[in-house]
């Protein structure tokens, strides 16, 4: 006999989405399956060492609240991301805890230059997968504090 799986929650092509070990509550972040990684608009301030492993210190800024929220977290990686425009670039890799809705999940976040992207922070298919489906049509399934929508096609 198979157990019967719950269905995943949907999200929409658009989240506020929360990175607690960072300090980060509510950043506004496309969902994009097209991506593998997710990537987070973010400036390197520094990279050193503590108890035998390599941490990062970067700066997230808001532009629109004139906010910058400085962060650290455990440098995971250094790789090769191929952005939407074909470019490779070498990108350094932090694996953070991230929440959606109510699913928290541990996330490799690559730290880029967005200040161009409408929306600070890109959520790629890994951390997707088995975990959510995506409503393509809609916006904010997960985000408290936002009315759930269907958008509308010109």
């Amino acid at each position: 006999m198979s157990a019967k799986k719950e269905p995943l929650p949907a999200v929409g092509w658009r989240e506020l989405v929360a990175l607690p070990e960072l300090g980060l509550t509510a950043v506004p972040a496309k969902i994009d399956t097209g991506a593998r990684t997710s990537s987070l608009h973010a400036t390197v301030l520094d990279r050193f060492e503590r108890d035998g492993r390599n941490y990062v210190r970067f700066a997230v800024d808001f532009g629109r609240q004139h906010v910058r929220q400085v962060c650290e977290a455990v440098q995971v990686d250094k790789r090769g991301i191929t952005s939407s425009n074909g470019e490779t670039q070498m990108r350094l890799i932090v694996k953070t805890p991230m929440r959606i809705g109510a699913v928290e999940f541990r996330a490799e976040i690559s730290l880029a230059d967005r200040s161009d992207m409408q929306f600070p922070l890109l959520i790629g298919r890994t951390a997707l997968r088995r975990r959510f489906v995506v409503d393509s049509g809609s916006s904010w399934l997960q985000s408290p504090g936002r009315m759930p929508r269907k958008d509308r096609v010109p």
